[in-house]
C-alpha cells in the first residue's frame, strides 16, 4: 500500500461533514447510515481504506476545497450494512476539481505538507505546552474537576500544533485556518494567541469565584 505522499495527484472519495475538521494523526470516529457512504466505504474497503475528509460550513454550505486524509483502521458492521469505523487522519490535500458527484462525491487531489524550515521550533512549540497546561490547570480549578492532559501528548512542534488544533472546542471555522496553514511556525503562534485568550479569560473567571467564596 503506498503512501499518500508517494503520488502527487490522485482521486479521492470524499466525505464532507458539517463542522469537522480532521488533522494528520488524529483519530475521527464515524457512524456511516447513508446509502450513498455505505457504497463509499465498501468500495474503499477493497482499495486501500482511505477517503478525503471535507468541513462544511453549516451557514454557507460551502465545502472546503482543503481537507485531510482519512484511513479506516477498525470497522464494526451493525445491522442493515450500517457501520462503525475509527479512522485516522494521514496526509492534507487540496481539491483541484471535482471530478463527480454520484453515487458519492470524488475529487482530484494533491497532497501538501507544512514547508520546511531550518528554524528551530522546540522552544516555540514549548511555550504552546505551557499555554496548554496553564489552560488545563485553570480549566480544572474553575470546574472543580480533574483535568490532566495526555501522556502521550506529541513533543514534535508539527504533531503538537495538530494535536492542539484537532482539541480546540466549536470553533470549525478557526481549526480550517489553521489545516490550511503551510507554515507549522505561523501555525503555533496563532495557537499561542488562541490559548492566550483563553488563559486570560479562565483566569478572570477563577479570581472571581475565588473572590466570591
Amino acid at each position: 500500500m503506498e503512501s499518500p505522499s508517494s503520488i502527487a495527484v490522485r482521486e479521492l472519495p470524499l466525505f464532507p461533514l458539517p463542522k469537522v475538521v480532521l488533522f494528520p494523526g488524529r483519530p475521527l470516529p464515524l457512524h456511516i447510515f447513508e446509502f450513498r457512504y455505505r457504497i463509499m466505504m465498501n468500495t474503499i474497503l477493497e482499495t486501500d481504506s482511505r477517503f478525503g475528509v471535507l468541513m462544511v460550513d453549516p451557514v454557507e454550505g460551502k465545502v472546503a476545497q482543503i481537507g485531510c486524509c482519512a484511513e479506516i483502521i477498525h470497522l464494526q458492521r451493525l445491522p442493515d450494512d450500517r457501520m462503525k469505523i475509527l479512522t485516522m487522519g494521514q496526509s492534507r490535500f487540496r481539491v483541484l476539481e471535482f471530478v463527480r458527484e454520484k453515487p458519492y462525491l470524488v475529487g482530484l487531489v494533491e497532497w501538501f505538507e507544512d514547508k520546511p524550515t531550518n528554524e528551530d521550533l522546540n522552544p516555540k512549540a514549548q511555550d504552546v505546552k505551557s499555554l496548554l497546561e496553564d489552560v488545563v490547570r485553570l480549566s480544572a480549578k474553575l470546574t472543580d474537576q480533574k483535568i490532566e492532559l495526555p501522556d502521550d501528548l506529541p513533543a514534535l512542534p508539527v504533531e503538537l500544533s495538530y494535536w492542539i488544533a484537532s482539541n480546540l472546542y466549536d470553533v470549525a471555522s478557526e481549526q480550517q485556518t489553521l489545516l490550511e496553514m503551510r507554515d507549522t511556525a505561523a501555525r503555533l503562534d496563532r495557537e499561542a494567541e488562541i490559548l492566550t485568550s483563553t488563559r486570560n479569560h479562565l483566569a478572570a473567571r477563577t479570581a472571581l469565584k475565588d473572590a466570591f467564596k
